[in-house]
């Protein structure tokens, strides 16, 4: 229980990808937990998948290849909470200068 409580406390004020249940990623600073495991971001932007349409369309534009680029829609957010059953995925965000940094 300690070394848990260390690594979460690690992450405070760290950028953090949080992916839910219904393909939504939630981007933002992480500020902090409960014991339910909901978590609580700040700055956040939410990240949804393209609809079916979008997707329909970006296949019709693309070339010949079997690959297409279809971009996910943005939206700002600000201060969070992720209910934690719907967390499927935490991801660090961190760049290589923070990781020389250690």
């Amino acid at each position: 229980k300690p070394e848990a409580e260390a690594w979460l406390h690690s992450l405070i004020n760290k950028n953090l990808r949080v992916h839910t249940t219904d393909l939504r990623m939630f981007v933002g600073t992480f500020k902090c937990t409960d014991p339910n495991g909901n978590i609580v971001l700040s700055l956040t932007h939410e990240y949804r998948q393209p609809s079916p349409q979008k997707l329909a369309e970006a296949m019709a534009k693309a070339d010949s290849s079997e690959t297409f680029r279809a971009e996910m829609t943005p939206r700002y957010l600000g201060l969070v909470v992720v209910p934690g059953q719907y967390i499927v995925k935490i991801e660090l965000e961190e760049f290589v200068s923070q990781m020389r940094n250690r």
